[in-house]
């Protein structure tokens, strides 16, 4: 038994092994932004998905192209982009929230007028 964990840490991961962490994070994410009422918690769901399209990213560039550094400068930018994403979605949320004093998805109708 422990011949087969020292064999398996032992080598590199295979490129199926990112792909399916990725796509479990992708599909939890969209699940939580189908499924959630509060805005907060659809944020998070959209990180969650960014974050498993950045590990794509970065691993096809690793097994596909492992000269080159386009995939990772394309994570690294597309986290700061998220950045300042989350950092405008938080200012809109406490905004709702001064108004409403909730941040539930089914009381933004009362903003219509």
């Amino acid at each position: 038994m422990g011949d087969l964990f020292t064999n398996f840490l032992s080598g590199s991961v295979p490129m199926e092994a990112y792909l399916g962490v990725s796509l479990i994070m992708f599909f939890a994410g969209v699940y939580g932004f189908l499924s959630r009422k509060s805005l907060l918690m659809i944020l998070i769901s959209i990180e969650l998905m960014l974050n498993a399209a950045d590990i794509n990213f970065v691993v096809f560039n690793r097994y596909l192209y492992p000269g080159q550094m386009e995939g990772f400068f394309f994570a690294l930018f597309t986290i700061a982009i998220a950045a300042c994403e989350t950092a405008v979605a938080i200012a809109i949320i406490i905004n709702i929230y001064r108004n409403l004093t909730s941040v539930e998805v089914g009381e933004l109708d009362e903003m219509k007028e």
